[in-house]
């Protein structure tokens, strides 16, 4: 009978814990709820580095929301030539040196910040664990810190440091399985305002370059090959076919995500039959370049580069006698 009581008494004292613990585990991802809502409907102006390599790249960025709802922002890299991207609702523009200035019809920008921040965050839930891990200080700041652990081996962690005011991202760490950060944002300044800034209110007058007509199909092409093994959740976006500007030399293209990550897999034939894998790291980004049977193949993303190596070796011709 003691026994009985002892086992009841165990199974009640443990509800609590467990009741404690799905709390704090609600509570991260309100958090992070409430930082994808801020970064939609607030009027800031912020800067921020992105550290890698002993490396500091400074970037500013507006953001606004103007009366019709619309969404309004300016990303610009600050050293070296000049690379802005302008977004007026579903249309982005691109300001590089080597190209002249396009647009594209999208609702995101490519920039260092996971567009999925900005999205439906949780729905990273399926393959990543959300969890709280304490407050600190961050821009002179109280922050609440949520770390996003993927389920598997196969991919980084991302650690987010989020104002307690606005919800705003503060700081940004990617981080491997032995705690060491490979990559880091790190925001200097932040302004929100009611009215959105001034730079935004010149964008909304400015007319964007020409939007650049993709042809059909162009994006989702049938390829010769696939790849057999990505880390869990990654799923196929596009495919394409093309040749390289500065050589003109053909390569295929497909590109997956799992929704935090891109990871994007080049084929191309090789003059060589046999290259063992070679690896050029920058920050958490990896590029990987092997060739095998005379194919060359190239994965590029923030994966570890054991995940590189096996999407690599996963690469399988659906046509033997005919290369890309």
């Amino acid at each position: 009978m003691k026994q009985l009581v002892l086992f009841i008494s165990l199974v009640l004292s443990a509800i609590p814990v467990k009741a404690s613990q799905q709390d704090a585990i609600d509570d991260a991802e309100s958090w992070l709820t409430q930082l994808s809502h801020s970064l939609n409907s607030l009027n800031f102006s912020t800067s921020f580095v992105v550290v890698k390599n002993n490396h500091a790249e400074p970037y500013h960025w507006f953001h606004g929301v103007n009366e019709n709802g619309e969404r309004l922002e300016i990303l610009s890299l600050l050293n070296g030539p000049r690379r802005d991207v302008l977004k007026k609702g579903d249309v982005v523009s691109y300001i590089e040196p080597e190209l002249p200035p396009y647009s594209v019809n999208t609702e995101t920008l490519s920039g260092p910040i996971p567009n999925i921040f900005s999205g439906d965050i949780l729905s990273l839930k399926e393959h990543y664990n959300i969890i709280p891990a304490g407050k600190s200080r961050v821009l002179g700041r109280s922050a609440q810190i949520v770390r996003i652990l993927p389920k598997d081996a196969g991919k980084y962690a991302y650690w987010v440091w989020l104002d307690q005011s606005s919800h705003l991202l503060l700081k940004l760490a990617i981080v491997n399985r032995k705690g060491q950060q490979l990559e880091q944002i790190q925001f200097t300044h932040l302004d929100i305002d009611d009215k959105i800034p001034e730079s935004l209110n010149i964008l909304e007058k400015t007319e964007l370059p020409e939007v650049v007509t993709i042809p059909e199909g162009f994006q989702e092409q049938k390829l010769s090959w696939v790849v057999d093994w990505l880390p869990s959740g990654f799923k196929h976006i596009n495919a394409n076919r093309h040749s390289i500007l500065t050589t003109k030399q053909p390569v295929e293209f497909q590109s997956f995500t799992d929704g935090l990550v891109h990871v994007s897999v080049y084929v191309s034939p090789a003059q060589e039959q046999q290259r063992a894998a070679d690896f050029v790291f920058d920050g958490a980004t990896i590029a990987l370049n092997q060739v095998v049977n005379g194919i060359e193949v190239s994965v590029v993303g923030k994966v570890p580069s054991v995940s590189a190596k096996r999407i690599a070796d996963s690469v399988r011709l659906l046509v033997t006698n005919n290369t890309p």
